[in-house]
């Protein structure tokens, strides 16, 4: 898989987000460029999930901006949702559609053309260890297999960007490895990977956020 056009840096600058009249953090600065890999690290409330869904644009920062290369990533919200991939903590599997039906309807999201699509979900079954389980309905899963049917849509539906919160979840340490391996033919191809996660995930290189750094202190607010 090779992106046209190829990946731009993603940083942020200045963030901050604010949740239930809550700041989760402030002055946050980022940077993650082709090939790139940063892992958010931080107890609970520490602001990982909201910042990823910052980084995906499901959430408007309360202060600072995100840029993509030398534009403002919100300049072009289409543009940023196509160039991305947000996997949050629930597993968005279809419960009445079968395990294809799920990843085909990811792919013809981003490839319009059918051949190509198909050709994309073939190879997410076989690399996720889903091919046997093509024609089972999502609602029949299990809690393992929904997950790795969720993250098979990196591979269905590629983007440069991929945003991913605890996406280790339910997955025994096989699968782990798969992921990291997933994780690593992304980032040789140009994409970058973001992740939060409490488990250990082969990410070599990877830059570290450490989220709790960032929130308010006392005297600030």
């Amino acid at each position: 898989m090779t992106f046209d056009p190829p990946p731009s840096a993603f940083s942020g600058q200045g963030l901050g987000c604010v949740r239930g009249g809550r700041v989760v953090f402030a002055h946050l600065d980022f940077r993650v460029g082709p090939g790139e890999a940063l892992m958010l690290l931080g107890p609970n409330g520490s602001g990982k999930s909201s910042l990823l869904r910052v980084m995906a644009g499901l959430l408007k920062p309360a202060a600072g901006q995100l840029t993509w290369g030398e534009g403002e990533a919100g300049d072009d919200a289409e543009a940023h949702a196509a160039r991305t991939h947000y996997v949050g903590h629930h597993d968005a599997v279809k419960p009445v559609l079968t395990v294809a039906e799920n990843l085909r309807f990811w792919a013809r999201l981003h490839e319009p053309h059918a051949g190509k699509a198909a050709g994309a979900v073939e190879h997410a079954l076989e690399r996720f260890g889903l091919a046997h389980l093509r024609d089972i309905p999502g609602k029949m899963l299990s809690a393992g297999q929904k997950r790795r049917t969720n993250l098979a849509r990196l591979l269905a539906a590629p983007s440069p960007l991929w945003l991913l919160d605890e996406p280790t979840t339910a997955l025994d340490r096989a699968s782990i490895a798969v992921l990291e391996d997933v994780f690593a033919g992304h980032r040789a191809q140009g994409g970058m990977v973001v992740l939060s996660t409490h488990q250990d995930v082969a990410l070599p290189g990877a830059a570290v956020l450490r989220l709790d750094q960032f929130a308010l202190a006392e005297d600030e607010e």
